[in-house]
């Protein structure tokens, strides 16, 4: 999978207004232990009727054989700094226009079925690499918390400051995962351990690391991401 920028007409900072909050089609071509498991027999169960329907329509992108993983070409690029995060304190919160808001520790997270895939991560500055990421489906925890029907956009804060916005059909896209493997090993805290996004339908630069925060809201918020909203014509791709 190739990105082809036009050398005229679409600056970066165009880029990021273009791939953002764009749907699927950009790069196609304190929860108690009752509560979780409660929840986590759900899963399968439709959130609602458009929402179903948007699960059943998505197509997967093609990925590849592991044999094709480029270990050597994933940069790291870090927005501010690296934060220290102990795994065993760790929280994910999941809150805003949801029905069940959560916390869920690495432990309940890794309850929920593991998912691998190998994809190529994009990156706007123009380097590309083809990595394996395992961890749990975004769209498992969407089941959980159950978003109100009128939700369209999802926020994902990070331990270091980070923020960006996903459109709905993008978080729900059956390979966006909430990493905590790369490789088939543990995620580095280089890389965004305990979790980071990731996914085939999105540029680097969305795939925050170090995911502290899912916040569902049914509009965009005045800030909508942190290099969409500073303008730069600079960003970290990772």
């Amino acid at each position: 999978m190739s990105l082809i920028l036009p050398k005229r007409t679409l600056s970066r900072r165009r880029l990021l207004q273009v791939s953002g909050l764009s749907g699927v089609g950009f790069l196609l071509g304190g929860c108690g232990t009752n509560l979780f498991s409660d929840n986590l027999r759900q899963i399968s169960e439709p959130l609602n009727q458009s929402l179903e329907a948007l699960l059943l329509s998505q197509k997967p992108v093609p990925e590849f054989p592991v044999s094709a993983i480029e270990p050597d070409k994933l940069l790291i690029n870090t927005f501010d700094f690296t934060p220290q995060i102990d795994p065993a304190q760790f929280r994910l919160k999941i809150d805003g226009e949801v029905s069940n808001p959560m916390q869920l520790s690495m432990a309940d997270i890794q309850k929920l079925p593991l998912t691998s895939m190998v994809i190529r991560h994009v990156c706007v500055e123009g380097w590309a690499a083809i990595a394996q990421w395992g961890g749990v489906r975004l769209r498992d925890l969407v089941a959980l918390v159950q978003p109100k029907s009128n939700v369209r956009y999802v926020y994902f804060k990070s331990a270091d400051g980070y923020y960006e916005s996903w459109d709905i059909a993008s978080a729900v896209h059956p390979q966006t995962l909430m990493a905590y493997q790369k490789n088939g090993q543990p995620l580095s805290v280089d890389n965004g351990a305990p979790m980071r996004l990731a996914s085939p339908i999105k540029l680097g630069y969305k795939q925050s690391k170090w995911v502290t925060q899912i916040t569902f809201v049914s509009n965009l918020l005045p800030r909508k991401g942190y290099w969409e909203d500073q303008g730069y014509e600079w960003f970290a791709g990772l």
